[in-house]
């Protein structure tokens, strides 16, 4: 099975991921990756930027409160989605002589977060647009004018020449492995675009420059952990199609996944495995930092896991058993967020809650291994997949069911697999838990990733944990994934934009709401 690498999402690219700090995934670590690669396209000489946010978008009202600026102007410094300085990079970026200018005008852009951007250094200009398709993943459509599709899972060389384009191009196809090669035009421009899985050495650049009119190379190095290829072959990319694999070999859904992943990413099952043990890690500190007590100034909600957990040791709260643990590791992971702490987006920042404190909850409760988990977390992992390739995690498109309701129906596949569950089992909680939840809102207080975030993330575990024993119990889903998925995707473009994370509608604009958010500005000034 054959198709384009944006069709066959990755389990670490794509679900589970990226490692970041800040409050929204496909906000704040989409703009670093979309800066990051401008700044490539500089050669790191900046001196001038002007980002364009259209009117009509969710950008134009989020885009500060919620960590495109800061995303932006890290990416733009060289920095990545996990630095500590992330929450300076207003200042740092002002300091470091970049004069960056931020309107909100029509770009006729049809996807709600795009990002229009002009950038300038003293020899040269480009323009770029970039679009943030949720969970941290991006795809630059527009260089210079030049329709483009880059999703930062190559390394991408631009040879910009006078002439002799379609010569280069012949000479570039007999001499240059790589996964693909195009000339592209614009109506004053040409440039050759070489994909490949590393760049051109020196002394190949130093031929080509001899040998051609060359005006400019760029070398735009990839943002995602996963590499890509022309021609993934993967073995499933349906939940029918899976099990229809899975008729004569009697796999575990985490088996299933390591499987997919392996395939899709021409890696082997031992780095799946490793890959996730160290993402269980992060995710396990992100919780012990939650715990321990946060500080940040500019959030609604304080540290409240501290008091929850004092209580349930203090049996003063009621006995809700695994539940109660997975309800205080949820909160602290949404607190470490909320504080710029390390968290991997699972599937998103604003849904990083629900599958980890409900996978490391139960896990904890039940006295089971990092391995253990590492399992659980890739039998949600390959649902997650399925979710990602046929409807959306971005709550900009589909609403919160894209991220909280994503991220239940990933918990729940997780949870069974932790219990001993078959993959029917799994993939039957995974439905039911998305049944539950489709037409979630998306509707941020203050525009801020707090509130009603917390209770969301409270709710995906909580789904999640009853559907996964109604699985193992064998209740009947009666709609299957595939259909709960597309069904998910269909609900998500009937909802009306001002609910769908552009804090225009629901609990964004009650009175509250509009209080909180003025009393946060002052507090900025």
């Amino acid at each position: 099975m054959n198709n384009s690498p944006q069709t066959y999402p990755s389990i670490f690219n794509d679900v589970i991921g990226p490692v970041m700090r800040g409050p929204s995934s496909s906000h704040c670590a989409a703009a670093v990756r979309i800066g990051l690669m401008v700044r490539d396209l500089m050669d790191g000489e900046i001196q001038d930027v002007m980002i364009e946010f259209d009117p009509d978008g969710s950008l134009a009202t989020t885009h500060k409160s919620q960590g495109s600026d800061m995303g932006l102007f890290g990416g733009l410094l060289g920095w990545d989605a996990t630095d500590e300085r992330l929450a300076d990079s207003p200042r740092e970026i002002q300091e470091a002589g970049i004069n960056v200018k931020v309107e909100i005008t029509p770009i006729d852009s049809d996807h709600p977060n795009t990002y229009k951007m002009t950038v300038a250094n003293a020899r040269e200009t480009h323009t770029l647009t970039a679009i943030s398709t949720g969970g941290g993943i991006i795809e630059v459509v527009e260089i210079d004018g030049v329709q483009v599709s880059m999703a930062g899972d190559y390394y991408e060389t631009l040879i910009y020449l006078e002439d002799d384009g379609n010569r280069l191009l012949a000479h570039l196809n007999e001499t240059i492995p790589a996964d693909e090669i195009r000339l592209l035009y614009g109506e004053a421009i040409q440039f050759v675009t070489i994909k490949s899985q590393g760049f051109l050495d020196q002394k190949t650049i130093s031929i080509l420059r001899s040998q051609f009119d060359i005006q400019s190379i760029k070398q735009i190095a990839p943002v995602l952990p996963i590499l890509s290829r022309q021609k993934i072959e993967v073995l499933f990319i349906t939940c029918t199609d899976m099990l229809a694999y899975n008729r004569d070999k009697n796999l575990d859904l985490w088996e299933l996944a390591v499987h997919y992943e392996s395939d899709r990413g021409a890696i082997t099952y031992d780095y799946v495995m490793q890959k996730m043990t160290e993402i269980i890690d992060i995710m396990q500190n992100a919780i012990d930092v939650g715990l321990a007590g946060t500080e940040y100034a500019d959030r609604i909600l304080g540290y409240q896991s501290g008091n929850f957990q004092t209580q349930m040791k203090n049996r003063q709260l009621i006995d809700g058993g695994v539940l109660n643990r997975i309800i205080l590791y949820t909160t602290a992971l949404m607190e470490t967020k909320s504080a710029m702490g390390l968290i991997v987006a699972a599937p998103t920042a604003g849904a990083c809650g629900g599958l980890p404190g409900a996978c490391i909850g139960a896990a904890r409760a039940m006295g089971l291994s990092n391995d253990d988990i590492a399992r659980a977390m890739l039998a949600g992992g390959i649902i997650g997949v399925f979710i990602s390739a046929h409807a959306t995690f971005a709550a900009e498109v589909g609403g919160c069911q894209a991220e909280c309701g994503a991220g239940s129906g990933m918990a729940a596949a997780a949870l069974v697999n932790l219990a001993g569950g078959s993959t029917h089992q799994a993939v039957n909680a995974a439905s039911m838990a998305l049944q539950n939840i489709l037409g979630m809102i998306c509707d941020p207080v203050a525009k801020r990733v707090e509130v009603p975030c917390l209770g969301k993330n409270m709710m995906a575990a909580s789904n999640a944990l009853a559907c996964a024993n109604m699985a193992l119990a064998d209740f009947d889903p009666v709609i299957p994934l595939d259909e709960v998925v597309q069904t998910m995707d269909n609900v998500g473009k009937m909802l009306p934009s001002s609910l769908r994370c552009t804090a225009l509608g629901g609990l964004s604009i009650t009175k509250t709401s509009l209080e909180i958010e003025k009393q946060l500005a002052q507090n900025d000034e």
